[in-house]
């Protein structure tokens, strides 16, 4: 049997042999790219992959400060902060009326370790909560202002207290976001508390801010209260504020801050207590505790000039446990024995905050300051609109 080759029906070409590239694509078999995307999740606008994958952004975009300097960095910086020199003060009654007086100003009462065990959820049913007052309450600071003629030329920026605590935290608190509006006239820029939208409050979330206020009212003077009876009527609206200038590197700053009562020394003079709730510590709490909480009772009381905080540990049930006087300067050397923090790396991060806000803001228009998601910077965003607050007070200047 003989075999006959036959040719084929249809050419087949030869392809060359596969050479290698000095930049070998996917495999390294010199193929290239290929049209298929690398194996993964697909980069899409706005699922946390960051700028280098998305072109989106905000279209009130103005300008960026990424937070990319490190502790080590910030701590070799000494930055000058002005002692606090209170200026003016003003009070706000049950009713929301304001006052240019210390009516609301509450004494503290020293005795107060002889309540322990005291249960602070007495007189909750009769507690009236905080409104929020939104721009108003800053009108409020502002006409304190005009009404004690407390100059503003030269001053940088015009707040209340809370918006420096959240950028001084923000040194090594990264997970809590914050806004805040910004806007700029006659040479000054006046910061606006904006309140983030919250999840609705559960009956042991009012209860536990029930606490801190009914503490506060145990541990302050009341001639209305005789001795021995409970704590009722709480009214969250009644408040007492401290207007404060200071320096924090080459910016001057007026600041308002609310004042929970005072103390007086043995020669007469007048100085501001701190008053603060908090869980009783556990040795698995105590390190958060120390990292976060002392953290912002420092910051709060520190850049008022408010030289003492009390406070009052509480159990899961809302009983006052022991109560813990502390000295606002020893803090700070409470946590650098243990690394945790430092008081020269928040005023740092500060300056370099509002150097480079100040810098960048322009006069008569309108920003929004935020810190959001992923916290790797803040963002300084256009705003269409200046609370009327601000407004009628630089029309009355």
């Amino acid at each position: 049997m003989c075999f006959i080759a036959h040719k084929p029906m249809f050419f087949y070409p030869v392809l060359p042999a596969v050479q290698r590239v000095n930049n070998p694509g996917r495999g390294g078999y010199g193929r290239g790219r290929g049209i298929l995307p690398r194996p993964g999740p697909y980069p899409g606008r706005g699922f946390g992959y960051g700028a280098k994958f998305s072109n989106y952004r905000d279209e009130r975009f103005v300008s960026e400060l990424k937070l990319s300097k490190s502790e080590e960095t910030l701590s070799r910086k000494c930055i000058a902060f002005q002692e606090p020199c209170e200026l003016a003060f003003y009070s706000r009654d049950a009713i929301g009326d304001v006052s240019f007086d210390d009516s609301s100003l509450r004494l503290f009462r020293r005795f107060i370790s002889q309540d322990i065990g005291y249960d602070l959820n007495e007189g909750f049913d009769t507690f009236v909560e905080k409104k929020d007052l939104g721009s108003e309450g800053f009108g409020d600071m502002l006409a304190c202002i005009r009404d004690k003629k407390v100059p503003l030329q030269n001053i940088h920026f015009v707040t209340y207290r809370n918006n420096l605590n959240k950028i001084l935290a923000t040194a090594y608190i990264r997970n809590e976001p914050w806004e805040m509006g910004v806007h700029k006239r006659n040479g000054t820029v006046y910061l606006d508390v904006h309140k983030l939208p919250e999840r609705q409050q559960s009956d042991l979330d009012r209860r536990r801010c029930y606490w801190g206020y009914c503490f506060e009212a145990l541990a302050t003077e009341d001639p209305n209260r005789e001795n021995g009876e409970g704590i009722h009527d709480v009214n969250a609206n009644v408040e007492y504020c401290s207007v404060i200038k200071t320096k924090l590197g080459a910016h001057r700053i007026m600041m308002g801050a609310e004042m929970d009562c005072c103390d007086t020394t043995d020669d007469g003079r007048r100085f501001y207590v701190e008053l603060k709730t908090s869980r009783e510590l556990e040795r698995h709490t105590e390190e958060r505790y120390e990292r976060e909480k002392l953290l912002k009772f420092w910051i709060q009381s520190f850049l008022a000039g408010v030289p003492y905080i009390v406070i009052g540990f509480r159990n899961d049930n809302g009983q006052l446990v022991r109560t813990e006087r502390l000295r606002t300067k020893d803090i700070t050397q409470r946590v650098k024995m243990k690394n945790y923090w430092q008081g020269g790396v928040c005023l740092a991060f500060a300056d370099e905050v509002l150097c480079w806000l100040y810098g960048t803001v322009k006069e008569n228009e309108d920003y929004i300051l935020q810190f959001a998601h992923p916290f790797n910077r803040l963002e300084l965003l256009q705003a269409q609109s200046c609370p009327d607050a601000i407004t009628r007070h630089v029309e009355q200047l």
